[in-house]
This record gives C-alpha cells, sequence and structure tokens, in this order.
C-alpha cells in the first residue's frame, strides 16, 4: 500500500527469490549486522557480511559457527561469511543489501550512494536504521524507489518482528516482495506505511517509557517495580494478544470509560525523564559503563544476559507454531 501522503510508486521488479535461492550483503559486522545475517543464514540464504574492522571480522567465525549451532542450524553454517570491504562482493549475485552501520546520516547516505553505483538495478537497498527515516537516507538518489527501512530488534535472531518501512518514493509492490522475504526466513514483519520517527514498535515502546519513567520522577514507583508491572502483568499477556487484541478480550465497554479516567493525567512530556537525562549527564548508561539504573560488573552482565536470552529462547518455542516457517528452498 501506498503511503498516505505521497502518490504510489510505480510498480518495480526485484530479482529477490525465496531466502533459499537469495544471496545477501549486510554492511556491517557489529551486534546487529552479525545477529542479522544469522537470520538470513538460518534460512539458507547466502549471505555476505561486510566488516573493515580486523579484530571484529577475526570474531565473526565463532561467532556464527555457535550462534546457527544454537539456533538448531549449524548445517547452515557455509552460507554466511565475511569480507574487508566492497571491492570483495560480487556484486551481480547481490539480490538484498541490508545496511548496519552506526546511527549518523551522513556515512549512511554516502554508502547507500556507493550502493547504489554497485549493485544490480533490482537489488534492495535497506536499512537497518532505528532513527533516521529511509526517505531521509535516500534523498536525492536515483534508487530511493527501491530503498526500505529494514529494521531489526536485539537480539535480531531471537526477536522474530522486523519492520518493512516505505519511504516516501518507495514501490509497493518492492515492500511486499520483502515482507515475503522476511517471512520466508521465519521471521514477523510488519508493513510500516508511513516514514515516522520510531516507525511502528520504538513508538509504541516509547509511548509506554514516557510514563514509566515519569512515574519514576514521581515517585510513584520504583525501577524494579515499574519492570515487575510490565513483565508480569500486562507484558506477560502480550506474548498471547497484542493491546488491539486484548481489548475484545476484555470488552471495549471496560477499557474505554478507563481510557477516559485515565487519559487526562498520563505523561505528555516532550523532553525525556529526569530519570534519563542525568543518568546520561553523569555517565551512568548501563551495562556499557557499569551503572545505569543498577549496578554492573563483568561476571553480572554475563549472568544476565544468559538469564535473558535464555527467556527469549523460550518464548520463542512457545510461540513456534505462530511463527511463520522456514522457507529455505
Amino acid at each position: 500500500m501506498s503511503t498516505p501522503d505521497a502518490p504510489s510508486a510505480p510498480t518495480m521488479t526485484t530479482g529477490l527469490s525465496k531466502p533459499g535461492r537469495a544471496c545477501a550483503l549486510v554492511v556491517g559486522g557489529g551486534t546487529m549486522g552479525a545477529d542479522v545475517a544469522l537470520v538470513l543464514a538460518r534460512a539458507g540464504c547466502r549471505t555476505l557480511v561486510l566488516e573493515p574492522n580486523v579484530s571484529r571480522r577475526e570474531m565473526l567465525d565463532a561467532y556464527f559457527t555457535e550462534g546457527l549451532r544454537l539456533l538448531d542450524a549449524g548445517h547452515r553454517r557455509d552460507r554466511v561469511s565475511a569480507c574487508a570491504s566492497l571491492d570483495d562482493v560480487d556484486w551481480p549475485a547481490v539480490d538484498l543489501v541490508i545496511e548496519c552501520i552506526p546511527e549518523k546520516l551522513a556515512p549512511k547516505q554516502a554508502l547507500f550512494a556507493e550502493l547504489a553505483r554497485r549493485a544490480r538495478p533490482d537489488t534492495l537497498l535497506c536499512s537497518n536504521s532505528s532513527s533516521f527515516p529511509i526517505s531521509a537516507i535516500s534523498e536525492g538518489l536515483e534508487t530511493a524507489q527501491r530503498m526500505l527501512g529494514l529494521h531489526f530488534f536485539m537480539p535480531a535472531h531471537l526477536v522474530p518482528l522486523v519492520e518493512v518501512v516505505l519511504g516516501q518514493r518507495t514501490s509497493d509492490s518492492l515492500a511486499h516482495s520483502l515482507v515475503a522475504f522476511m517471512r520466508g526466513c521465519g521471521m514477523v514483519p510488519v508493513l510500516v506505511r508511513k516514514d515516522l520517527p520510531g516507525f511502528l514498535a520504538n513508538r509504541l515502546q516509547h509511548a509506554m517509557a514516557r510514563e514509566a519513567f515519569a512515574m519514576i520522577d514521581a515517585g510513584v514507583a520504583t525501577p524494579e517495580d515499574v519492570d515487575a508491572a510490565v513483565r508480569f502483568g500486562f507484558g506477560f499477556r502480550f506474548l498471547a494478544a497484542g493491546p488491539v487484541l486484548q481489548r475484545d478480550h476484555a470488552g471495549i465497554d471496560v477499557h474505554c470509560p478507563a481510557a477516559a479516567t485515565m487519559y487526562p493525567s498520563l505523561a505528555a512530556n516532550t523532553v525525556p525523564a529526569r530519570a534519563l537525562t542525568e543518568r546520561l549527564e553523569s555517565g551512568r548508561l548501563g551495562m556499557k559503563s557499569g551503572e545505569g539504573f543498577f549496578k554492573w560488573t563483568p561476571e553480572s552482565i554475563a549472568a544476565e544476559r544468559k538469564r535473558y536470552d535464555d527467556l527469549l529462547r523460550a518464548g520463542l518455542r512457545l510461540l513456534a507454531a505462530e511463527l511463520p516457517p522456514i522457507d529455505d528452498r
């Protein structure tokens, strides 16, 4: 479908086929790029990860081996490899490019200008950016019709959702082709028809977080109790039904009056909460600095990340019957 504020782009075709027959390039082998590569390789997609940093590139070999083993896809290890530069890529073979470089607009724009020069005319060019609209990245490029946002969530190989985001000039037909491809990778793609900051899921997430941190600022609840209310309350139910379906379960006659009561007092802040800005200003950034809302040591970080990943894997097993089957033909 076309974006509401722009005319529908002309129908275009792509060489992108089923994952097992496709070739993808992931630009950037950091945390997100490496996990995106696992998603693709698990589905049989021939995947090349471009990572110029030598030490990081050397780490990827062991990471892919272990990651695919944990995904019960160790037999796909030969489907993913790494390279050092764009000159190492077999460009005529590439059907899909996914950019996963740091969140700076100018380097992204420069990269896509180079991709436009090197890639086939029917190659899909995608950005995993979580903050820059694909319309901004594609500004001034003739390839804008085949440029899309493809936004994964950390860790990409354990969180099934992926957002396919249309820019103002993106071809609808190519967006639907990408949705079908990601479904074939076993992901749950959602089509975001308007290129808003934060897209779909992050806007929902930040709307909840704004209220959560406003209540922490106001002394209504501790960070621990806020997390418990989400994880063991409505967040627990989200595993079974999202906010729209839950209204039908509980009754719109219950939720609509409740909304009318609460909405006037909900936070409408236009800047981040004090609980966040004070920590940012003092360098308490979370695990990466050893302290955020909680104190962290290397040992506690490793234990927490294992607990987190193990629970996500358990959630995937619970949802297995509702996830798209991987189409690796």
